[in-house]
């Protein structure tokens, strides 16, 4: 339990939350303050129109050489108050007491403070007195403070009884709060611990209410899916080397050993030496490749991004590959423009090599008569660069993996290629920030690159 709430006065949520706590706290107090000083000049202001409302009311009992009506009206108020809450004096000039129940002696004209000391009335009891003459008399109304600082003492426990509840309220808040924080935080951080340990599956839960951390959480976890098909892909990656690089690696080998059995009989090596020079080219442009899959997938290559257009560099690769494919008897057709502004931000080089790629990988594994079509199209805020063909297309549920490097079709062994002509593609689209798919066209196969538009400054 102690180690519990060290934990949770260490958290920041927790900290947070007293923070804020104690902020509002002080703006409460601050505003209380105010209030009460506000409470207590209305109040005084209060008493002193009463105490001057009571004066004028028994002054006007008193007309000129009749004193009568004012001792009268000043005693049938005194016995109203036998608790002494309002005083009442006259005195004649010599200060000698007329009427009242008490007598006032050195208060200044006009309103004036004093302490009573009287039989039957609290010590310090405190007065708020207005003096003043009438004729050749002097006639003080005083009441008594008691009421006003009994209510300013209300006002004063029931401010201090607030101010606890509300500090009471703001740490039992906080501290809930901070635990259901730190419980999501705690969270992230095991998450964390089971990736470093290897448990590349795990992710953060969500709590759905698509806050602050949940949008984090989110972020995440999405790095972490990326790192984990990134690790499956190094993972694919060594598994195909071992087996696809392992023949050629072998066949190399062979040709060596032969090359020297027949060194050895003085017979001519030549040949081996050719076909060996071979197998060393094929396997150095697959570890050549790998390595430019790397270093794009590292982003390396976004600083030569600028302004292409995609229609261009198609047709660009309609003229560098159209004798080709007629060499091979089929036909590659002008690209398809729609006739609008085809440019996106990208790398010119990657993105000519990538639909080289992919009309390399057609005319590759298509028979004659193919007939292979390019097309740029506009959906929305996208450019969509095409590659179509009416050849034996791939199996639905190959599609997804011809991405992976160096994986092949079972009938796509026999032909050359190292497998990461696709994985290539798959590299160079991400880069661009495009996404890929395959689709049938009964019969063949549509490679569909979706891209970003490139906006005018003023759009």
């Amino acid at each position: 339990m102690t180690g519990t709430w060290s934990r949770l006065l260490r958290s920041t949520p927790f900290r947070l939350a007293l923070t804020f706590g104690f902020l509002f706290m002080l703006a409460f107090v601050l505003s209380g303050a105010i209030v009460y000083e506000m409470m207590s000049a209305d109040l005084a202001e209060r008493l002193d129109e009463t105490i001057k409302e009571t004066y004028s009311v028994v002054a006007a009992t008193y007309t000129e050489n009749d004193l009568e009506d004012l001792v009268t009206t000043i005693e049938s108020h005194a016995k109203l108050s036998p608790t002494k809450e309002q005083l009442f004096s006259l005195t004649d000039p010599a200060g000698n007491h007329l009427a009242g129940n008490f007598t006032a002696a050195g208060l200044p004209e006009g309103f004036s403070a004093f302490d009573a000391v009287l039989p039957g009335v609290p010590p310090d009891t405190e007065y708020r007195a207005f003096s003043g003459s009438i004729g050749h008399y002097s006639l003080t109304v005083a009441f008594s403070l008691s009421d006003t600082e009994e209510l300013e003492t209300v006002a004063m426990m029931s401010f201090g009884w607030a101010t606890l509840i509300i500090t009471g309220l703001a740490v039992a808040g906080g501290a809930l709060l901070a635990s259901r924080v730190q419980r999501r935080l705690d969270g992230i951080a095991a998450t964390m611990v089971d990736v470093s340990h290897g448990r590349l599956d795990t992710r953060i839960p969500l709590t759905g209410t698509g806050d602050d951390i949940d949008i984090v959480s989110s972020q995440v976890n999405a790095a972490l899916d990326r790192l984990s098909g990134l690790v499956e892909g190094m993972k694919q990656v060594s598994t195909n080397i071992a087996h696809d690089l392992k023949t050629p690696l072998n066949r190399l080998q062979m040709i060596l050993e032969g090359a020297a059995d027949k060194s050895t009989r003085n017979e001519d090596v030549s040949d081996d030496l050719a076909d060996a020079r071979v197998e060393g080219y094929q396997i150095n442009e697959t570890f050549d490749a790998l390595l430019r899959i790397a270093q794009i997938e590292a982003g390396a290559r976004k600083a030569r991004f600028t302004d292409v257009d995609l229609g261009e560099i198609l047709q660009t690769i309609a003229d560098i590959y159209s004798d080709v494919a007629e060499d091979d008897g089929k036909l590659l057709s002008p690209p398809i423009l729609d006739g609008t502004a085809d440019r996106i931000h990208g790398d010119r080089e990657l993105l000519t090599q990538m639909f080289a790629n992919l009309v390399e990988n057609a005319l590759r594994h298509c028979p004659p008569g193919t007939t292979i079509t390019l097309s740029v199209t506009h959906q929305g805020a996208r450019i969509l660069a095409g590659v179509a063909d009416n050849g034996p297309g791939i199996p639905a549920d190959e599609r997804e993996k011809v991405f992976q490097r160096l994986y092949r079709l079972d009938h796509s062994r026999s032909t050359p290629g190292s497998g990461l002509g696709l994985s290539l593609v798959r590299a160079i689209a991400d880069l661009h920030g495009a996404s890929i798919t395959l689709e049938d066209c009964r019969p063949g196969l549509a490679v569909e690159v979706s891209f970003p538009l490139l906006r005018s400054p003023g759009s």
